[in-house]
């Protein structure tokens, strides 16, 4: 990890081969140590000094360091290559009739150039690449301000396994030292300086320039994915100089030392750090690829959409019948309501037809194995059946868990969902749940949580009990031991910050908090609005992503929404959700004593011990056991 600062020693005896002038590069200021990439330290004490590079490797460093009395190069192995080479183009300048050139063209290069310049070329891939994903700005936030004033915590990035570099993002910590463009600099030229990770918020890191001990006052935020965040060792290579900032750069005379000493046994990120980046930001779906996607219009039904945008995974999924592609629908690429053509076919899911007949040039069906994959279930035993009864979040309504019925079964383990109380008359609200989703519930799973139930909308007999309502529509509870209990260690807590989609308009991805924690299932509250619009959401849900994924793939992040304008916005646009959603609010949930007298009433069932808002993700019993 030093070799970048090694001294070594470097020929100082002239070259009769390189006499042409240079150019004249600015000067320096006054005594500024830099650490070149030889790991040599300079002091300049008549500011005359400046940068320069060399015109064989192009490696930059300091200029009275360089070969020669022109500095044209770095080295002796430079110059006599450059000679050499130079005599080469002109003969070959010659042969093709074109008059010699002051300074030929570089024919060759030696293998270490030709390495760093195919590392170089890399990087500038990697820099456009950053380019077509610029953080689009939101104007009046930032993450770094909003967590620091209100000393917030964020999701850490390992609880999204969906999201780049959520799966090998490692010892990444505060404590990890990483080198970065140095902006308390007045130099002409982009140079470099080590920085340590103060505090780590998502992908964002509140950095530290290595010198400034405890003085925050330069700290600064910054994406680590960012095109310009590289392992302790990379200007070394690429031949990139580090300029201590201008505010401390007396405050040590040996800088070489004092580097040595602070990154000894210090961690940095791995060497190939921004290529795993960029191959996490790679994504299977490509545009014009066709694949069926549930009807936002009637849930019951799914319909032929083309991709016709990819950002971060999300999907822009555009009906194949609108004309004018205005008609779309938004979900990531791992969401559980899109699937490969014919997928409702086999396991009899309704289809909306299509009127295009045959598929237009460059659409092509998007093939089976890019689709998220379920469990495999048994259904050939004790089998969930239509009629029985569960608990279940209510797909037009995120925020409300409530009393369901199973109105048909499917095949491959897939159920039809209809909400008791508001079904419409011809089925076209119910919703296709896999048996294995973290999204239905077995009877009881509310009460023994402590979360409020939404009742059947009309119910006369309040407070809702289930052993009443069982009886009353003469229904049997489907067995607990179908539901999927397992519990993954997640990682997420009460109070953590992250960014969320609000899946009730699915294209606004919205700074948000995590408010409650029940083994897997996570209360989302989206900051600035009121709690009636949080939603349920499973802890690993494809539309949860870390602090500062909306920057790091260009996709355009919702704010909270001022206090200021917070009334007038909940009477316009979340009246235009309130409608979409058709939201309906149970009565209030009962009270601890309520809810111990009716479990003493019940003589069918035995409650687990269970706890609210569990935060040890184990798997710990929550569901109500039906005795045989």
């Amino acid at each position: 990890m030093f070799d970048g600062y090694d001294s070594c020693s470097e020929d100082t005896s002239s070259s009769s081969s390189s006499d042409e002038s240079e150019e004249e590069v600015a000067p320096l200021p006054s005594s500024l140590p830099i650490i070149k990439n030889n790991g040599q330290v300079y002091t300049y004490p008549d500011g005359k000094s400046g940068m320069a590079t060399c015109e064989m490797c192009g490696m930059v460093g300091v200029r009275d360091a360089f070969y020669s009395k022109t500095k044209r190069f770095c080295s002796v192995s430079c110059s006599r290559s450059y000679s050499s080479n130079s005599k080469k183009a002109s003969i070959l300048a010659r042969l093709q009739g074109k008059p010699p050139t002051k300074k030929a063209k570089v024919l060759q290069k030696q293998p270490l150039v030709a390495k760093l310049a195919a590392y170089a070329q890399y990087q500038a891939t990697l820099q456009n690449q950053a380019k077509t994903k610029a953080a689009v700005p939101v104007e009046g936030f930032s993450w770094g301000n909003y967590i620091n004033s209100n000393s917030f915590t964020a999701a850490p990035v390992t609880c999204f396994k969906h999201a780049p570099m959520g799966t090998c993002w490692g010892d990444i910590a505060e404590g990890v030292r990483v080198e970065v463009p140095n902006t308390d600099c007045s130099l002409p030229t982009k140079v470099f300086w080590i920085a340590g990770i103060v505090k780590l918020a998502g992908y964002n890191a509140l950095l530290r320039y290595e010198g400034f001990e405890n003085d925050s006052s330069f700290d600064f935020w910054c994406n680590i994915c960012g095109s310009d965040i590289h392992p302790v060792g990379w200007c070394a290579t690429s031949g990139k100089p580090l300029v201590p900032p201008r505010t401390i750069q007396h405050k040590y005379t040996n800088w070489k030392a004092f580097l040595v000493k602070r990154l000894t046994g210090a961690k940095t990120l791995p060497p190939d750090f921004s290529q795993k980046v960029s191959e996490s930001m790679q994504y299977p779906f490509k545009t014009s690829m066709r694949v069926e996607v549930v009807d936002k219009t009637h849930l019951c039904r799914t319909r032929v959409a083309v991709v016709d945008s990819v950002v971060g995974g999300r999907l822009r999924l555009v009906y194949e019948e609108s004309e004018d592609k205005t008609d779309d629908f938004w979900c990531h690429m791992y969401s559980p309501l899109i699937h490969h053509i014919g997928w409702s076919r086999s396991i009899g899911h309704r289809f909306k037809r299509s009127d295009i007949t045959k598929k237009q040039d460059g659409h092509f069906d998007a093939p089976p194995h890019l689709f998220m994959k379920v469990k495999e279930v048994d259904a050939a035993g004790e089998w969930f059946k239509e009629g029985m009864k569960l608990e279940a979040i209510d797909p037009l309504n995120l925020s409300a868990i409530c009393v369901a019925t199973i109105r048909k079964v499917l095949a491959d383990g897939y159920l039809m969902i209809g909400i008791d109380g508001s079904e419409a008359a011809d089925g076209s609200d119910w919703f296709c749940y896999h048996a294995t989703s973290p999204s239905i519930f077995p009877v009881g799973f509310c009460e023994i949580n402590m979360i409020e139930l939404t009742p059947p909308r009309g119910y006369a007999k309040l407070p809702f009990k289930w052993f009443d309502y069982l009886r009353e529509t003469d229904s049997i509870a489907a067995p607990v031991k179908l539901f999927n209990k397992e519990v993954p260690n997640h990682g997420f807590h009460v109070g953590m910050k992250l960014e969320a989609v609000d899946l009730m308009e699915p294209r606004l991805v919205c700074v948000a908090t995590v408010t409650r924690i029940i083994h897997r299932l996570l209360r989302i509250h989206f900051d600035g609005w009121e709690d009636e619009y949080d939603q349920w959401v499973d802890c690993e849900s494809p539309d949860l992503y870390p602090v500062g994924w909306c920057q790091l793939t260009g996709y355009q992040l919702q704010p909270p929404a001022p206090q200021s304008s917070r009334d007038s916005q909940s009477s316009s646009s979340k009246q235009k959700k309130k409608a979409k959603s058709q939201q309906y609010k149970g009565h209030k949930k009962m009270t601890s004593l309520q809810l111990k007298e009716e479990l003493l009433d019940g003589e069918e069932y035995n409650f687990l011990q269970g706890t609210s808002d569990q935060e040890s993700n184990g798997s710990a019993s929550y569901y109500i056991k039906q005795e045989p």
